[in-house]
């Protein structure tokens, strides 16, 4: 019970921070302000959290976990490459329009000021990233009855760099801009653009 009872208490901890990251676009949080968000002493955060930094940490898991169980989900259910790519970055979009505050973590405006380490822990996270994509874009070239013929990597890197320019964006607009509008049209083009591949190399081969 008292395991059950400190893990809601950094629970809360982990959605109030998530709360004014959101509610205070390009502002620095403090643990003074967090404790007096919640009520209660900074000593109280610091018997939950041994740092601020750790609270980060425990938002950035959080963020990694959402995303990547999905993404097993889609690699499940789907096997063309190019409808992968296109489920991956619009769950990348969508997660962010749900979770303001959460896009300030991954283009490290929140972490500004903060240690060193959150910084890194989101490279790994955006390395994971593009590892992924370029997994399934890798799959996707190797496939005998409809064979993909890319740039692995720098498709890879062009369709994070869209994702994290329309997170950006978001941000910059204090959460006006959603980042999946209009996202359809521009991701017709970029899939326009990489499976027009695939029809060049079938008629070479025809």
């Amino acid at each position: 019970m008292a395991n059950r009872g400190q893990s809601s208490r950094k629970q809360q901890i982990l959605e109030t921070l998530a709360q004014m990251l959101e509610q205070s676009p390009g502002a620095r949080i403090t643990t003074a302000q967090l404790a007096a968000a919640l009520e209660v002493s900074e000593a109280a955060l610091y018997r939950q959290f041994p740092s601020k930094a750790r609270m980060f940490e425990g938002l950035l898991d959080f963020i990694e976990e959402v995303i990547f169980s999905r993404v097993r989900v889609i690699l499940d259910e789907e096997t063309d490459a190019v409808v992968r790519c296109g489920k991956i970055t619009h769950l990348l979009l969508t997660f962010a329009a749900r979770n303001p505050g959460m896009s300030r973590l991954l283009l490290g405006d929140a972490l500004i000021g903060e240690d060193e380490r959150l910084g890194a822990r989101v490279n790994q996270i955006f390395e994971r990233l593009d590892m992924q994509l370029r997994q399934v874009l890798r799959e996707g070239v190797l496939n005998a009855q409809k064979p993909l013929s890319v740039d692995v990597n720098g498709t890879a890197g062009l369709l994070l760099a869209v994702v994290e320019g329309r997170l950006r964006q978001f941000v910059r607009s204090n959460f006006k801009q959603s980042p999946t509008a209009q996202w359809d049209g521009q991701w017709n083009l970029l899939a326009q653009g990489i499976s027009s591949n695939v029809s060049a190399r079938q008629s070479a081969l025809a």
